[in-house]
């Protein structure tokens, strides 16, 4: 039997090399922050062959880095082949341009926000997701163009007949207004998709289901968990951002009441304030939510710099007033030392293991009790003729006392806060007070 040698023809993965700087004051060590930089190279099909830092007082204008680092990078790019030099901050359009200019093509240079938009555009799924992408990777693009067309601007200052028509600015002019056409565009869509997610986000405020959001740091466990509490199937992956859209599901507690639990995406530190933006009306999610899970990988020695930057973001989105548990997730990950010491830091915390169910019961007992925790106790008289008042109270209440006199029914039920509104017709005056 004949054996054939068959030759991959799989792209081979870009060879990455990673640029951190180090400065007073950072949130994050610069080889943590690598760290992660490098999965996220990694996500996005890259290998990481070797890293470069530098300790600054501030980013040189110029080139962020010093001159000797740049000369440093350049020898690194041609020992190693190096195919993409990504930095860990975000770089000017013209410090991106100088160093293009020093370090030679065909080697590419890109900064941390560059990087997060290309795997969110690999990850985007919905319509609304891949709008939210293209315009955050429109508005990054918009103030790089310049430099793009400079073989035409090289032309233009040697004077001399035909050099008055401005060819290279009339060409940077003509994309700069195609990207502002497109910008616009995506625009007018999101708001369309908006309108369309705030008319079911009405429905949802309107339904007396208590409203829960898992929020946290990327790869945190947020898919695994809601595909434990409600054995749906979502997409969960060891990689980051693997989950770019909110993906809602119901779930009835033990006691019977039914809530919403959502999925949300991925937060990560130095997230670009434009992603932020763009993301708005997926956030939106857990800004309106009832109770906010902080899902947090309770094994990552980050832990407390992960939870930081997941507070910053609800804050910029205007959850920071919401309730909210924080859920140490991949407990099955942590010894015996380690989770004395998590339970001696976060006393409140629920400790789950999504991937075991460890911790679960505990979660959702925790859940029904934030949810009772806003519930109110009302005195009510219903006519019998408003039979969907005294379904609404028969669903989602508890009923303490039922009287059935001769023209209405007397209930002493515990209802939800959502839902008190619309009975308080029925409440006598001190409960109503």
């Amino acid at each position: 039997m004949t054996r054939f040698d068959f030759i991959s023809t799989a792209p081979s993965p870009e060879r990455a090399l990673l640029v951190g700087v180090e400065m007073r004051g950072a949130a994050w060590p610069v080889e943590r922050s690598l760290d992660e930089l490098e999965r996220l190279a990694d996500t996005a099909g890259a290998v990481c062959v070797a890293r470069v830092t530098q300790r600054l007082e501030r980013p040189y204008p110029k080139t962020f880095i010093g001159s000797g680092k740049v000369e440093e990078i350049c020898g690194l790019v041609k020992r190693l082949d190096i195919d993409v030099v990504i930095f860990d901050d975000d770089l000017t359009p013209s410090q991106q341009t100088n160093l293009e200019r020093a370090i030679g093509e065909p080697v590419k240079i890109i900064d941390r926000t560059a990087l997060i938009l290309d795997i969110f555009g690999l990850h985007a799924q919905t319509r609304e997701g891949r709008l939210q992408v293209q315009l955050a990777q429109l508005q990054y693009l918009l103030p790089r163009l310049r430099g793009m067309w400079s073989h035409l601007a090289k032309e233009q200052t040697r004077g001399g007949i035909g050099s008055r028509f401005g060819q290279g600015e009339s060409q940077l002019e003509v994309d700069r207004r195609l990207i502002r056409n497109r910008i616009a565009t995506v625009r007018r869509e999101l708001e369309t998709v908006d309108r369309r997610r705030r008319v079911q986000s009405k429905e949802r405020v309107s339904s007396p289901a208590f409203r829960v959001a898992l929020v946290g740091y990327t790869n945190a466990g947020k898919s695994s968990l809601l595909n434990r509490l409600t054995g749906s199937n979502v997409l969960a992956q060891d990689k980051l951002f693997a989950t770019l859209d909110p993906t809602t599901r119901s779930y009835r507690l033990p006691g019977g009441r039914q809530l919403t639990l959502t999925d949300t995406v991925g937060f990560i530190q130095k997230l670009p304030h434009g992603l932020v933006d763009a993301f708005k009306s997926t956030l939106t999610e857990a800004r309106e939510a009832d109770l906010i899970l902080k899902v947090a990988d309770a094994s990552d020695e980050n832990l407390m710099r992960q939870l930081d930057a997941v507070d910053a973001v609800l804050e910029e989105i205007g959850s920071g007033q919401t309730p909210a548990v924080v859920v140490l997730n991949k407990m099955d990950c942590v010894d015996a030392f380690g989770r004395a010491d998590l339970r001696r830091i976060f006393p409140a915390a629920v400790c789950v293991s999504a991937l075991t169910g460890e911790g679960v019961d505990a979660l959702v007992s925790r859940i029904a009790e934030e949810a009772a925790a806003t519930d109110r106790m009302l005195d009510l008289t219903i006519p019998y003729s408003e039979g969907s008042a005294l379904k609404l109270v028969h669903d989602f209440g508890q009923v303490m006392v039922e009287e059935f006199e001769a023209r209405a029914v007397h209930i002493v039920a515990k209802v939800p806060a959502r839902i008190a509104g619309r009975l308080m017709a029925y409440a006598d005056d001190s409960t109503a007070a």
